[in-house]
């Protein structure tokens, strides 16, 4: 039979109240009091029903994280921050897979409202309208992971997408290159379409070089993909000698792509991802890359929603983390 907490207040001869001061951590019961309920929880393997505390409290203590796949280390980094905050702010996490899809995560929302989470951590690649409608409604708060609302009202964390796409192009720019293709994942994404492109056009507009819509590619963000964008402007009469990359695996697949038909990197092209993952560090020659700080974005993100949650003071609720860059060898 389950243990509750009335049989542990009457083997340890106090209070259900005084229990429920245990189990909470309240620091008003007596050392010994405290000592006498722990020993009687310990051998009754007890376990607070976390449903029951809900009601009480009106909190669950459980926060709603959907991301994209949690099978991809590239997710698995964000989920990771989140998790160690969640933690350390003594709240539990259920963790759903959206796989990018907009009715499974308004499917994932509605399943996380019915759990009466406290609050959600979320991250989209495309906060859609009906998505943004959805969260405004919420009963609970909701902050973004490394995601982007085009109304920016929605609490989130990122870095500055626009810059670092610029200091990306600027960097090939600066070497010497004038035909700089970017190759990216799905336009569909906020972040892709209205900062890394807008970024890349800024730095070719402040350096005077044309623009040549043949050098901007929007497919899968994949390495098949990126095999396939390589080849494809390779054919170019004038193809591009500088490549960025909206993630690593794009990246991957070009620098693959080109040693297939002979070329080196970096003395024949260059190359600059923006991710780095582990991959930037496993592929030869290893990737210079934008560094988009998962761990970072999700752990603040956790913070900002434990902040949301617990109504303390916020300065910003739009959140925006540094970046830099990691030079390696597929970069002069």
């Amino acid at each position: 039979m389950t243990v509750t907490i009335y049989d542990v207040a009457r083997e340890a001869n106090v209070s259900m109240a005084t229990v429920s001061r245990v189990v909470n951590g309240n620091p008003n019961v007596k050392p010994t009091t405290r000592k006498k309920v722990l020993e009687v929880i310990d051998r009754l393997h007890y376990r607070p029903n976390a449903v029951a505390r809900g009601l009480a409290s009106k909190k669950t203590t459980t926060v709603g994280v959907i991301i994209p796949d949690i099978s991809n280390v590239f997710y698995a980094e964000l989920a990771r921050g989140i998790e160690d905050i969640a933690t350390m702010y003594r709240y539990n996490i259920i963790l759903s897979n959206s796989d990018q899809n907009e009715e499974k995560e308004i499917e994932l929302l509605d399943t996380m409202y019915g759990k009466q989470v406290d609050g959600i951590v979320i991250m989209s690649e495309n906060v859609s309208e009906k998505i943004l409608e959805k969260m405004n409604h919420a009963p609970a708060p909701i902050v973004l992971a490394g995601s982007v609302d085009h109304s920016n009202t929605m609490p989130s964390v990122n870095i500055d997408y626009t810059q670092a796409a610029y200091e990306a192009v600027k960097k090939l720019i600066d070497n010497g290159h004038k035909r700089i293709a970017f190759v990216s994942g799905p336009f569909t994404s906020i972040i892709n379409r209205d900062h890394k492109f807008v970024g890349y056009k800024n730095a070719l507009e402040e350096a005077h070089i044309e623009f040549d819509e043949n050098l901007v590619l929007s497919a899968e963000d994949s390495y098949d993909s990126g095999i396939e964008d390589f080849d494809h402007v390779n054919q170019l009469e004038n193809p591009p000698t500088a490549y960025f990359t909206g993630s690593d695996e794009l990246a991957i697949g070009i620098i693959h792509a080109a040693q297939d038909v002979g070329k080196s990197v970096p003395e024949d092209i260059e190359v600059i991802s923006f991710e780095n993952s582990k991959l930037a560090r496993m592929v030869r020659p290893q990737l210079s890359s934008m560094v988009l700080p998962l761990y970072d974005i999700g752990a603040v993100a956790m913070r900002l929603l434990t902040k949301i949650m617990s109504k303390e003071k916020i300065d910003h609720l739009q959140v925006v983390l540094p970046h830099r860059m990691e030079e390696r060898k597929s970069t002069k």
